[in-house]
């Protein structure tokens, strides 16, 4: 029995045809614009050429013969990038066109298909075509430009391509997302890498933001006052490796030696404290940072500024001079122009330079006192002098008592010595009692104390009556206590007390309270004279905003809203709950916010779940709930960053749990990507960062056309 040999596939043929000789067809389907820009599809052809032919049907007459002219139902883009190519004169109306010719089937069908059937290229085969290209000599600015993308998204796709080899399989295979792949691209290190994927592997939780906290958690952000203190350049130049996440803002980094930090943290506060040392001081203490308080039962010197010189007195009253007629020419000015808001931040830089002179003090006074050495919370060198310890106090003279001359103890002694000259002898007559001395004689103590009781009675009424005197003294006396170590007396028995706090959460001292206050004292501790002796007259100058300014930071130091477990206090606190209501505290606008080292590693679970549910809503504290202790705290902190959320000892009575502006109000129900909106902000996760980078990173045009320009093209070619 004979077989039937099956048909052969027939083709369609291709040819050349002057593009004068096509027109656009009706019958394509793409009706929304998308991909690449028609302009940059023309760029790319007159610098590639035409990397695939158009899809064309002869047109026929009423009478069913060919007219000549050909239709295009598929490559609709190309033939337009051809035709602005035409009218820019950059190619010819009668140029030939590769065509493959067509007859059969519907042209819909055909413009359908070329579009359908296309199966879009990996993204893994795209970054490495970029990389291809690389190691072939061009530079990312030439890449760049070549497909139309920015620098940065050519260094994204490097980076990606740059992943361990075996991380890049897991990827092709499907066996992770693109945005763990992003997360990855924090470390170089392939080794690490991988480490942190078996991690992953027997973890539940496989967020990008927990491999990238995995991958920089023995690392220290470039943000870190160490690392500002030496200088990223510095580090860098020393041989030390910075990890940079090019898909999301990382502060400038990560810095990954911390045994080199720390030793050119080291050895550049040693260099400063052998500068301050030379300058004579009698002790040196060197740190990182000192706990908040550490001058506490410390004297410190008041010295005087550095005067200035002549030409300094001209100089500056020329930029005072110059500062108040560009106020006073741009007073009513709805907006500066740049170069004179410039010129007004140099001026007013160029006075402060002027104001912020150094300190001199005496020399005796330097011989016995000494100086802190640290870093301050914006990375920059602290230096605090002229603190003078007890033990290096000169000994108080006792005070000479004239009264000792009097001819009352005269006669005291006289008779004392009188008395124990004739202790013994019986027949020794009886002194006759003296008559009394007509002269001026010493009140008797008794008498004294009689007459200045009245006289505090009437003092004590006479001040109530009198408010303004009164605040004076007030302000007098607790100024005395506040800022001179050796006070003088005051009628006053008021006794300002300023707790020393002892029990403090790590970086008390860095908060923006601290600093804000530390700064207040200090340029309040400027405006006084330096002895106590003329500090009433001093006051009595101060206008009447100048002292209630005084007052109340005099008053401020005495608070102690601390809760002790030996000593809690329960009046006092309720007391301060009424006063942080009187002022509106809101403590997570003060700076504080729930770390791992200050709250939420030394609670219980429970209550990291309650601090989450609380500020994020329900679902981000399920998200956690798995999580051990550990890494249920740090992801708590990443969420809870920003919220505005503080724990109930903190709570101000009458403010709500959060701010608005971090997270709901109680009374909201809860956000469902509340978590997830949180991400990108800190970690960089699947939010913003993630989205941008995936669209950046996955240009895969819907067209055939747009896909010309993308590198899986070259791929492809």
């Amino acid at each position: 029995m004979a077989t039937t040999a099956k048909q052969k596939i027939i083709l369609a043929p291709s040819r050349d045809i002057p593009f004068n000789k096509l027109v656009l067809s009706q019958a394509n389907v793409r009706r929304v614009k998308a991909g690449v820009s028609i302009e940059e599809l023309a760029e790319d052809i007159a610098r590639r050429g035409l990397l695939q032919g158009l899809s064309v049907r002869a047109i026929t007459g009423e009478d069913g013969a060919e007219t000549g002219m050909f239709e295009i139902p598929a490559g609709g883009r190309r033939f337009r990038a051809l035709e602005l190519l035409v009218k820019q004169k950059r190619l010819a109306k009668t140029a030939p066109v590769p065509c493959v010719v067509r007859n059969a089937g519907i042209p819909e069908e055909d413009s359908l298909a070329e579009n359908v059937q296309r199966a879009p290229l990996h993204p893994l085969d795209q970054f490495r075509a970029f990389q291809a290209l690389r190691e072939k000599g061009e530079s990312e600015e030439e890449i760049a430009a070549a497909f139309f993308v920015p620098v940065s998204v050519v260094k994204q796709r490097l980076k990606l391509a740059s992943v361990s080899p075996r991380l890049l399989d897991v990827y092709a295979e499907d066996g992770m997302t693109l945005d763990q792949l992003i997360a990855f691209t924090v470390s170089d290190d392939h080794e690490r890498q991988e480490q942190v994927f078996e991690r992953l592997s027997q973890s539940y939780d496989k967020q990008p933001y927990v491999i990238r906290r995995m991958l920089t958690e023995n690392a220290v952000r470039a943000s870190d006052k160490r690392a500002q203190f030496v200088g990223v350049d510095a580090y860098v130049e020393a041989g030390g490796a910075v990890m940079r996440d090019l898909f999301q803002s990382d502060d400038g980094g990560c810095l990954q030696d911390m045994a080199l930090l720390d030793l050119m943290v080291t050895e550049k506060l040693r260099e400063a404290a052998m500068a301050v040392q030379a300058e004579g001081w009698k002790w040196i203490d060197v740190a990182t940072s000192f706990p908040y308080g550490h001058t506490f039962g410390l004297r410190q010197l008041r010295g005087d500024q550095v005067p200035l010189t002549e030409e300094e007195e001209a100089a500056r009253a020329a930029l005072q001079a110059e500062l108040d007629k560009l106020e006073e020419e741009y007073a009513d000015a709805p907006e500066l122009p740049e170069e004179i808001d410039a010129r007004l931040g140099e001026i007013e830089t160029a006075l402060e330079a002027f104001d912020d002179r150094p300190v001199r003090f005496e020399p005796e006074e330097v011989a016995r006192a000494g100086a802190f050495v640290s870093i301050d919370s914006d990375g920059g060198l602290r230096i605090e002098r002229g603190f003078v310890r007890p033990e290096d106090e000169l000994p108080i003279e006792p005070d000479v008592d004239d009264s000792d001359n009097s001819d009352e103890a005269q006669v005291i002694a006289a008779a004392a010595n009188y008395g124990d000259s004739a202790a013994g002898e019986d027949d020794m007559e009886p002194v006759p009692e003296r008559e009394e001395d007509e002269g001026l004689k010493p009140l008797s103590d008794r008498l004294v104390a009689e007459l200045t009781a009245h006289r505090t009675v009437a003092l004590r009424f006479a001040l109530g009556e009198n408010p303004e005197v009164a605040f004076l003294a007030a302000l007098h006396a607790v100024a005395l206590r506040t800022f001179y170590h050796y006070p003088l007396d005051t009628c006053l028995e008021l006794e300002p007390k300023s707790a020393y706090l002892s029990s403090q959460a790590p970086g008390l001292a860095d908060t923006p309270s601290a600093r804000l206050l530390d700064g207040r004292h200090q340029a309040f501790a400027a405006a006084l004279p330096k002895e106590p002796e003329e500090l009433w007259d001093a006051l009595v100058g101060f206008d009447s905003e100048s002292r209630q300014a005084l007052f109340a930071h005099c008053v401020a130091r005495t608070v102690n809203a601390v809760i002790d477990p030996y000593n809690r206090r329960p009046r006092a606190i309720a007391h301060a709950d009424r006063l942080a209501q009187a002022v509106d505290l809101d403590m997570a606008a003060a700076g504080w916010t729930p770390t791992v080292d200050g709250y939420l590693g030394r609670v219980t679970k429970a209550r990291i779940l309650q601090a989450v549910s609380e500020a994020k809503g329900q679902r981000s504290a399920d998200r956690i709930e798995h999580l051990k202790k550990g890494e249920m705290a740090t992801e708590a902190e990443i969420l809870l960053s920003g919220s505005g959320w503080v724990p109930e000892p903190l709570r101000t009575p009458g403010r709500p749990i959060a701010s608005s502006s971090g997270s709901p109000e109680p009374n909201q129900p809860p956000l469902e990507t509340a978590a997830e909106a949180s991400e990108p902000a800190v970690e960089g996760t699947a939010g913003d960062g993630g989205e941008t980078a995936m669209a950046e990173a996955e240009p895969i045009a819907e067209d055939e056309e747009a896909a010309e320009q993308a590198p899986e093209a070259l791929a492809a070619e």
